[in-house]
């Protein structure tokens, strides 16, 4: 039942992380029925629960020092008998949410195996695993202290706590985790969600190397939801939480199955590459789920995949501005001319920066909540990057061939007219092709410069010839989902198909006419 569902889900999303519960008309009025009496009575237990282990969790640290705070407590009254009442209460709460909970295998001791490692994540109801691993010890953001209650019970598990905008406390936090998992069973056990963020199950997105840089023994352990509705997804896009919490508390009861698998013992070269031993395991865990292992991953708030070191958005920012143009009544023909006046602005003196007010007469359009949210989609604060935005839509267009693209592209970053880029020029032009910022450039830089620094020429081939970055063209910017009034250019037994035949003179520039050979540059304009 559960990998059935698994695969309805895969060809209903476009990606891990989006669910939306679908329901039929009988299960609905069911769900209002049942949730009208079962969701307030689930909810006052589960609070009262609640109430009743924030005076307990103070306790538990109430007289002690802050060197004593900072050893585990792991004997006397305040572990005894502490922490089996709020073990006792999670398992309460948890229940009265209507969960009931199978433990399959065993779970090993602490000296075993120091961390477990859970997946898949799906929403924050996994927390019911807590209670079967006898509390073990958690990493949550430090905001999470200021939250009533939540704050108390953070500090009675004595969490790893980290700020994650300050990369100061992050290198903390990792040097608090290795020593607590290599002090040979002085700490608790520790449970980590490797995925670091949750997806509707339908696959294993690519696991995070905390759980692994001590190169420490791990215990896998599967979370499974064998359920008809699969209420307790919350993800990127889709369903809400309170949405997830009121189907869920609308059931019955909901099934889950807490499997420990057998630990995971890693080779010495899983030791000294923690990436590596983190997908070992991951592959380990999808194929005991029945699901694939990908590369997926969730940069800040941006669903991505990986490929070769590039971060590739799920949800192209360039294919959504084309929707957005077409939306706002532009043809195709009319985008064509709204990417010349931008590169032309991009050579004027007022530079390539731009607002979102100067995007509507820009772009020829006709509501400014169109450019302001087309801006949205490239940056965070009120100026764009026009190269991002041409590039990027041109490159998943028919106005232009791969190859004059590129040497747009080169030009537009190539600052100092050296006729070859910086690793920085690189990031920066692979960012405005995707569409996305990129940081993990070295390899792609790396197989550029080899034979000396990257010239136009030299990333055409690669970009063009290479395995891995050829899915780039052929997959990436041909991807599903394309606008079928702009399809990508194909790649054609290696080479780059061109495009450029039949579009009509009066929308090009002379700038896309000359870059057809590459016979020329744009000039150079230091950015504003």
């Amino acid at each position: 039942m559960e990998r059935r569902d698994s695969r309805q889900a895969t060809s209903d999303y476009p990606h891990p992380f989006i669910h939306k519960l679908k329901l039929t008309r009988a299960q609905r009025i069911r769900g209002m029925v049942l949730g009208t009496i079962l969701f307030p009575i689930r909810v006052l237990l589960v609070t009262l629960c609640f109430l009743m282990m924030w005076p307990i969790a103070r306790l538990r640290l109430a007289g002690l020092s802050e060197e004593e705070r900072s050893r585990p407590i792991v004997a006397g009254w305040r572990w005894w008998l502490l922490h089996s009442i709020i073990r006792f209460l999670s398992r309460a709460a948890f229940f009265f949410l209507g969960f009931w909970v199978r433990v399959k295998g065993r779970r090993a001791g602490c000296k075993e195996a120091p961390v477990l490692a859970v997946a898949p994540h799906s929403s924050f109801l996994d927390m019911l695993v807590l209670p079967e691993t006898q509390l073990a010890t958690v990493v949550s953001r430090s905001e999470n202290q200021k939250i009533p209650v939540i704050g108390a019970l953070l500090g009675f598990n004595q969490s790893v706590m980290v700020n994650r905008k300050n990369p100061e406390s992050r290198k903390q936090a990792i040097a608090q985790i290795i020593e607590r998992l290599t002090s040979n069973g002085y700490w608790p056990q520790m449970l980590m969600f490797p995925e670091g963020t949750t997806t509707n199950g339908t696959i294993l997105i690519k696991f995070k190397r905390g759980a692994f840089l001590a190169g420490v023994p791990v215990q896998p352990v599967l979370l499974h939801y064998p359920n008809k509705l699969d209420t307790v997804r919350w993800t990127h896009k889709g369903t809400t939480w309170i949405e997830t919490l009121w189907h869920t508390c609308s059931q019955l009861y909901t099934n889950v199955t807490v499997e420990f698998l057998p630990v995971y013992t890693p080779s010495q070269e899983e030791k000294d590459d923690p990436n590596l031993y983190a997908d070992n395991v991951q592959k380990l865990m999808a194929k005991t789920l029945g699901i694939p292992a990908t590369d997926h991953v969730m940069e800040g708030r941006v669903p991505t995949r990986m490929l070769g070191g590039l971060s590739l958005p799920l949800e192209p920012p360039a294919r959504e501005t084309l929707s957005l143009l077409h939306k706002d009544g532009l043809r195709e023909s009319e985008v064509e001319v709204a990417l010349t006046q931008m590169i032309d602005r991009c050579q004027s003196e007022q530079g390539w920066r731009a607002v979102a007010d100067e995007l509507v007469p820009l772009m020829g359009l006709t509501d400014r909540q169109t450019a302001a949210k087309i801006c949205g989609l490239y940056s965070k604060d009120d100026k764009v990057d026009l190269r991002q935005i041409y590039l990027s839509v041109a490159a998943v267009s028919s106005f232009m061939d791969f190859k004059s693209l590129l040497h747009i592209a080169f030009t537009l970053y190539d600052r100092e007219g050296h006729g070859s880029l910086t690793a920085v020029d690189v990031s920066d032009l692979m960012g405005a092709i995707v569409g996305s910022p990129q940081y993990h450039t070295e390899e792609l830089y790396s197989e550029l410069s080899w034979r000396g620094a990257p010239t136009e020429q030299e990333l055409f081939r690669v970009l063009t010839t290479h395995p891995t970055y050829q899915k780039l063209i052929s997959e990436y910017l041909a991807s599903e989902g394309a606008e079928s009034t702009t399809p990508s250019t194909p790649l054609i037994n290696g080479k780059v198909g061109n495009n450029n035949e039949g579009l009509p003179n009066d929308n090009r520039s002379a700038l896309l006419y000359k870059t057809a050979d590459n016979s020329s540059a744009l000039p150079h304009k230091k950015d504003d």
